[in-house]
């Protein structure tokens, strides 16, 4: 099951990549026409969006014991939603063994590591930024 599951991560991680830099190459995510934002479906989808990954964030705060993870991975999975959502499995995932139980991995509270939930938040307001440029500074 630990191995399927991190099949199944790898491959969210994946498709959301392909899907991101396709998007991205198409057209800036800042570039969208006013008419986009103003649909209420697309303001739906991403309520629905952020309340799954507020959801899932409700889950990691109780896993992570430090405030300074449980705030980073907050700013993290806000920032990058399935990235870091896939990306928290998938580290969850390997650090156990292959024939682990998965309450193991769902039910198993960790200290709370700074470092991947610190380098996501960065990267993230930097790309946010980069993206944002046009709008910040005209």
């Amino acid at each position: 099951m630990i191995v399927g599951l991190r099949i199944f991560f790898a491959a969210i991680l994946a498709a959301m990549l392909w899907g991101t830099v396709r998007a991205s190459l198409a057209q800036a995510l800042f570039d969208l026409p006013p008419e986009v934002y103003s649909n209420p479906w697309f303001q739906v989808t991403l309520l629905d969006a952020y309340f799954a990954f507020m959801t899932f964030y409700v889950w990691v705060a109780w896993k992570e014991q430090s405030v300074g993870a449980r705030v980073l991975w907050f700013i993290t999975v806000i920032l990058w939603g399935n990235f870091a959502m896939a990306t928290y499995m998938l580290a969850e995932l390997f650090r156990v063994r292959t024939d682990a139980r998965l309450g193991e991995v769902f039910t198993t509270r960790r200290p709370g590591r700074l470092g991947l939930p610190a380098g996501f938040t960065v990267l993230g307001v930097a790309v946010y930024l980069l993206g944002a440029k046009n709008l910040l500074f005209a």
